[in-house]
Protein backbone atom coordinates (compact mmCIF):
# COMPACT_ATOMS: atom_id res chain seq x y z
CA UNK A 1 0.00 0.00 0.00
CA UNK A 2 1.07 3.64 -0.68
CA UNK A 3 2.16 5.57 2.18
CA UNK A 4 -0.49 7.44 4.44
CA UNK A 5 -1.25 11.10 4.10
CA UNK A 6 1.12 12.89 5.79
CA UNK A 7 0.12 13.49 9.52
CA UNK A 8 -2.32 10.81 9.67
CA UNK A 9 -2.69 7.77 12.35
CA UNK A 10 -2.75 4.30 10.67
CA UNK A 11 -4.06 1.16 12.18
CA UNK A 12 -3.80 -2.22 10.93
CA UNK A 13 -7.26 -3.58 12.27
CA UNK A 14 -7.04 -7.46 12.55
CA UNK A 15 -9.73 -9.48 14.65
CA UNK A 16 -11.08 -12.71 15.20
CA UNK A 17 -8.23 -15.01 15.45
CA UNK A 18 -9.38 -17.77 17.56
CA UNK A 19 -6.35 -19.41 18.89
CA UNK A 20 -5.72 -22.72 20.75
CA UNK A 21 -3.61 -23.19 23.20
CA UNK A 22 -2.80 -26.81 21.60
CA UNK A 23 -3.19 -26.20 18.31
CA UNK A 24 -6.58 -27.31 17.69
CA UNK A 25 -8.07 -26.42 13.64
CA UNK A 26 -10.77 -24.40 13.94
CA UNK A 27 -13.98 -26.41 12.82
CA UNK A 28 -11.33 -29.30 12.21
CA UNK A 29 -10.13 -27.30 9.08
CA UNK A 30 -8.46 -23.94 10.02
CA UNK A 31 -5.32 -23.80 11.44
CA UNK A 32 -5.37 -20.39 13.17
CA UNK A 33 -2.10 -19.84 13.98
CA UNK A 34 -1.03 -20.11 10.63
CA UNK A 35 -3.65 -17.79 9.61
CA UNK A 36 -2.50 -14.84 11.45
CA UNK A 37 1.14 -15.70 10.78
CA UNK A 38 0.11 -15.43 7.06
CA UNK A 39 -1.86 -12.16 7.53
CA UNK A 40 0.81 -10.77 9.25
CA UNK A 41 3.21 -11.55 6.13
CA UNK A 42 0.40 -9.84 4.23
CA UNK A 43 0.54 -6.57 5.65
CA UNK A 44 4.46 -6.64 6.00
CA UNK A 45 5.12 -3.81 3.57
CA UNK A 46 2.92 -1.49 5.51
CA UNK A 47 4.77 2.17 5.96
CA UNK A 48 4.85 4.30 9.13
CA UNK A 49 2.06 2.18 11.10
CA UNK A 50 1.26 3.36 14.18
CA UNK A 51 -1.18 0.69 16.22
CA UNK A 52 -2.23 -2.46 15.49
CA UNK A 53 -5.79 -3.41 17.18
CA UNK A 54 -7.11 -7.05 17.84
CA UNK A 55 -10.87 -6.11 18.34
CA UNK A 56 -11.97 -9.37 19.80
CA UNK A 57 -12.00 -13.18 20.00
CA UNK A 58 -8.22 -13.74 20.35
CA UNK A 59 -8.74 -17.09 21.64
CA UNK A 60 -11.20 -19.86 20.82
CA UNK A 61 -10.56 -21.78 24.09
CA UNK A 62 -9.60 -19.12 26.78
CA UNK A 63 -6.41 -20.75 27.36
CA UNK A 64 -3.35 -18.45 28.59
CA UNK A 65 -1.25 -20.78 26.12
CA UNK A 66 -3.08 -19.29 23.47
CA UNK A 67 -3.20 -15.72 24.36
CA UNK A 68 1.12 -16.36 24.66
CA UNK A 69 0.76 -17.81 20.97
CA UNK A 70 -1.12 -14.86 20.15
CA UNK A 71 1.62 -12.29 21.90
CA UNK A 72 4.55 -13.90 20.41
CA UNK A 73 3.55 -13.59 16.55
CA UNK A 74 1.81 -9.77 17.07
CA UNK A 75 4.17 -8.05 19.68
CA UNK A 76 7.44 -8.19 17.79
CA UNK A 77 5.69 -8.04 14.66
CA UNK A 78 4.39 -4.72 15.89
CA UNK A 79 7.26 -3.88 18.13
CA UNK A 80 9.94 -3.72 14.49
CA UNK A 81 7.35 -1.21 13.21
CA UNK A 82 7.57 0.96 16.37
CA UNK A 83 3.63 0.18 16.82
CA UNK A 84 1.50 0.16 19.76
CA UNK A 85 -0.63 -3.17 20.24
CA UNK A 86 -3.97 -3.41 21.68
CA UNK A 87 -6.23 -6.04 22.50
CA UNK A 88 -9.97 -6.29 23.23
CA UNK A 89 -11.77 -9.25 24.39
CA UNK A 90 -14.37 -11.11 22.94
CA UNK A 91 -16.97 -13.22 23.43
CA UNK A 92 -15.01 -16.41 23.05
CA UNK A 93 -12.24 -14.96 25.40
CA UNK A 94 -11.82 -16.10 28.79
CA UNK A 95 -11.55 -13.30 31.62
CA UNK A 96 -8.60 -15.31 33.39
CA UNK A 97 -6.43 -16.00 30.80
CA UNK A 98 -6.79 -12.50 28.78
CA UNK A 99 -6.02 -10.57 32.12
CA UNK A 100 -2.78 -13.03 32.97
CA UNK A 101 -1.73 -12.45 29.50
CA UNK A 102 -2.67 -9.31 28.25
CA UNK A 103 -3.66 -7.44 31.18
CA UNK A 104 -6.47 -5.59 32.09
CA UNK A 105 -9.71 -6.28 30.04
CA UNK A 106 -10.72 -2.11 29.80
CA UNK A 107 -8.36 0.44 29.12
CA UNK A 108 -6.86 3.61 27.42
CA UNK A 109 -4.38 4.55 25.52
CA UNK A 110 -3.11 7.68 23.78
CA UNK A 111 -0.68 7.34 20.36
CA UNK A 112 0.22 10.70 18.41
CA UNK A 113 -2.59 12.70 20.18
CA UNK A 114 -5.29 10.11 19.22
CA UNK A 115 -6.73 8.72 22.03
CA UNK A 116 -8.30 4.75 21.86
CA UNK A 117 -10.18 3.37 24.23
CA UNK A 118 -10.81 -0.42 24.86
CA UNK A 119 -13.64 -1.73 25.87
CA UNK A 120 -15.18 -5.33 26.84
CA UNK A 121 -18.50 -6.20 25.20
CA UNK A 122 -18.11 -9.94 26.77
CA UNK A 123 -20.88 -11.63 28.76
CA UNK A 124 -19.22 -14.56 30.37
CA UNK A 125 -20.83 -18.36 28.92
CA UNK A 126 -22.81 -16.31 25.50
CA UNK A 127 -22.19 -14.89 22.38
CA UNK A 128 -24.10 -12.03 22.45
CA UNK A 129 -22.72 -8.55 23.41
CA UNK A 130 -23.50 -6.10 26.35
CA UNK A 131 -21.81 -2.71 27.59
CA UNK A 132 -23.00 -2.16 31.46
CA UNK A 133 -22.95 1.44 33.54
CA UNK A 134 -19.72 1.07 34.46
CA UNK A 135 -18.33 0.72 31.27
CA UNK A 136 -20.31 3.12 29.68
CA UNK A 137 -19.65 5.87 32.90
CA UNK A 138 -15.88 5.19 32.29
CA UNK A 139 -16.43 5.80 28.63
CA UNK A 140 -18.51 9.21 29.64
CA UNK A 141 -16.18 10.80 31.80
CA UNK A 142 -13.19 9.89 29.58
CA UNK A 143 -14.63 11.61 26.62
CA UNK A 144 -15.66 14.37 28.81
CA UNK A 145 -12.19 15.82 28.19
CA UNK A 146 -11.51 16.17 24.13
CA UNK A 147 -7.90 14.44 23.40
CA UNK A 148 -5.75 16.42 21.26
CA UNK A 149 -6.50 14.47 17.62
CA UNK A 150 -9.99 12.73 18.77
CA UNK A 151 -10.66 9.49 19.84
CA UNK A 152 -11.33 5.84 18.98
CA UNK A 153 -13.48 3.48 20.77
CA UNK A 154 -12.81 -0.77 20.48
CA UNK A 155 -14.82 -2.91 21.18
CA UNK A 156 -15.85 -6.92 19.88
CA UNK A 157 -19.46 -6.60 18.67
CA UNK A 158 -19.74 -3.51 17.10
CA UNK A 159 -22.88 -1.51 17.12
CA UNK A 160 -24.31 -1.44 14.22
CA UNK A 161 -26.75 -4.08 13.11
CA UNK A 162 -25.49 -8.16 11.72
CA UNK A 163 -25.96 -8.76 8.12
CA UNK A 164 -27.21 -12.57 9.04
CA UNK A 165 -29.16 -14.56 11.42
CA UNK A 166 -26.92 -15.86 13.91
CA UNK A 167 -24.84 -12.74 14.28
CA UNK A 168 -28.17 -10.93 14.58
CA UNK A 169 -29.11 -12.71 17.65
CA UNK A 170 -25.18 -12.06 18.94
CA UNK A 171 -25.09 -8.65 18.44
CA UNK A 172 -24.69 -6.30 20.83
CA UNK A 173 -27.74 -5.41 22.64
CA UNK A 174 -27.22 -1.91 23.60
CA UNK A 175 -25.86 -0.04 20.81
CA UNK A 176 -27.87 3.24 21.59
CA UNK A 177 -26.06 3.32 24.70
CA UNK A 178 -22.60 3.39 23.34
CA UNK A 179 -23.62 5.77 20.38
CA UNK A 180 -25.33 8.24 23.19
CA UNK A 181 -22.56 8.66 25.47
CA UNK A 182 -20.30 8.93 21.76
CA UNK A 183 -22.64 11.28 20.37
CA UNK A 184 -21.41 14.81 20.33
CA UNK A 185 -17.83 14.02 21.61
CA UNK A 186 -14.95 13.73 19.71
CA UNK A 187 -14.92 10.25 18.64
CA UNK A 188 -14.16 10.01 15.40
CA UNK A 189 -14.76 5.92 14.60
CA UNK A 190 -15.49 2.79 15.99
CA UNK A 191 -13.39 -0.07 15.39
CA UNK A 192 -14.93 -3.82 15.98
CA UNK A 193 -15.07 -7.28 14.73
CA UNK A 194 -17.35 -10.38 15.76
CA UNK A 195 -19.18 -10.27 12.13
CA UNK A 196 -16.43 -11.87 10.52
CA UNK A 197 -16.65 -9.87 7.59
CA UNK A 198 -15.97 -6.86 6.04
CA UNK A 199 -18.26 -3.35 6.90
CA UNK A 200 -17.32 -0.19 6.70
CA UNK A 201 -20.67 1.76 8.16
CA UNK A 202 -21.89 4.85 10.19
CA UNK A 203 -24.51 5.66 12.87
CA UNK A 204 -25.47 8.62 13.96
CA UNK A 205 -22.94 10.14 11.91
CA UNK A 206 -20.24 8.49 13.49
CA UNK A 207 -17.93 5.79 11.28
CA UNK A 208 -18.31 2.49 12.15
CA UNK A 209 -15.43 -0.17 10.72
CA UNK A 210 -15.60 -3.87 11.20
CA UNK A 211 -12.50 -5.85 10.44
CA UNK A 212 -12.87 -9.01 8.18
CA UNK A 213 -12.11 -12.51 10.15
CA UNK A 214 -8.81 -13.92 10.26
CA UNK A 215 -10.07 -17.37 11.05
CA UNK A 216 -13.00 -17.52 8.32
CA UNK A 217 -15.04 -15.26 6.40
CA UNK A 218 -19.41 -15.44 6.97
CA UNK A 219 -21.62 -15.67 3.94
CA UNK A 220 -23.79 -12.06 3.61
CA UNK A 221 -25.40 -12.83 0.43
CA UNK A 222 -27.55 -15.78 1.72
CA UNK A 223 -31.70 -15.12 2.13
CA UNK A 224 -32.75 -18.43 2.62
CA UNK A 225 -32.33 -18.04 7.11
CA UNK A 226 -29.19 -20.11 6.72
CA UNK A 227 -25.39 -19.28 8.15
CA UNK A 228 -23.06 -19.99 6.29
CA UNK A 229 -19.01 -19.79 6.23
CA UNK A 230 -15.70 -20.65 4.44
CA UNK A 231 -12.38 -20.44 4.31
CA UNK A 232 -10.95 -16.61 4.26
CA UNK A 233 -8.89 -14.23 6.21
CA UNK A 234 -8.20 -10.52 5.52
CA UNK A 235 -7.78 -7.14 7.63
CA UNK A 236 -8.23 -3.45 7.44
CA UNK A 237 -5.77 -0.48 7.51
CA UNK A 238 -7.33 2.05 9.28
CA UNK A 239 -6.09 5.71 8.47
CA UNK A 240 -7.50 9.23 10.66
CA UNK A 241 -6.51 12.02 8.96
CA UNK A 242 -5.23 14.87 10.86
CA UNK A 243 -7.73 17.45 9.88
CA UNK A 244 -10.04 17.62 12.74
CA UNK A 245 -13.37 16.61 11.97
CA UNK A 246 -12.21 14.49 8.80
CA UNK A 247 -13.48 10.82 8.56
CA UNK A 248 -11.28 7.98 8.34
CA UNK A 249 -10.13 5.70 5.55
CA UNK A 250 -10.21 2.07 5.01
CA UNK A 251 -9.39 -0.72 3.14
CA UNK A 252 -9.70 -4.24 3.50
CA UNK A 253 -7.31 -6.94 2.46
CA UNK A 254 -7.31 -10.43 1.68
CA UNK A 255 -4.35 -12.66 2.56
CA UNK A 256 -5.61 -15.55 0.60
CA UNK A 257 -4.46 -19.24 1.02
CA UNK A 258 -4.95 -22.72 -1.60
CA UNK A 259 -8.16 -23.55 0.89
CA UNK A 260 -10.15 -20.13 0.69
CA UNK A 261 -13.76 -21.16 -0.18
CA UNK A 262 -13.94 -24.25 1.00
CA UNK A 263 -17.07 -24.17 3.31
CA UNK A 264 -17.00 -24.53 7.60
CA UNK A 265 -20.32 -24.88 8.05
CA UNK A 266 -23.48 -24.55 6.68
CA UNK A 267 -26.48 -23.91 9.08
CA UNK A 268 -30.09 -24.15 8.46
CA UNK A 269 -32.72 -22.40 10.44
CA UNK A 270 -33.49 -24.42 13.09
CA UNK A 271 -29.68 -25.03 13.79
CA UNK A 272 -29.56 -21.17 13.81
CA UNK A 273 -32.76 -20.60 16.16
CA UNK A 274 -30.97 -23.34 18.48
CA UNK A 275 -27.77 -21.83 18.88
CA UNK A 276 -29.30 -18.45 19.27
CA UNK A 277 -31.79 -19.48 22.13
CA UNK A 278 -27.91 -21.14 24.07
CA UNK A 279 -25.74 -18.15 23.25
CA UNK A 280 -28.39 -15.01 22.78
CA UNK A 281 -30.07 -13.16 25.71
CA UNK A 282 -32.00 -15.10 27.74
CA UNK A 283 -35.38 -14.43 28.43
Amino acid sequence: MSDPEPGALRILHLSDTHLFGDGTRHYGVVDTTAALRRVLERAHGLADLDAVVVSGDLSDDGSEASYRTLRSLVDPWAAARGAEVLYVMGNHDGWSGFEAVIGPRVGVTTVRGVRLVRLDSSVPGYGYGRLDASQLGLLREELATPAPHGTIVILHHPPTPARTPLLHALELQNPGDLLEVCAGTDVRAVLGGHYHHALATAERGIPVIVAPGITNTTCVTCDDGHERSHVGSGFAVVELPSTEGAAPSVAFVTAPSPEDGTELFDLGPDEVDAIAAKAGPQA
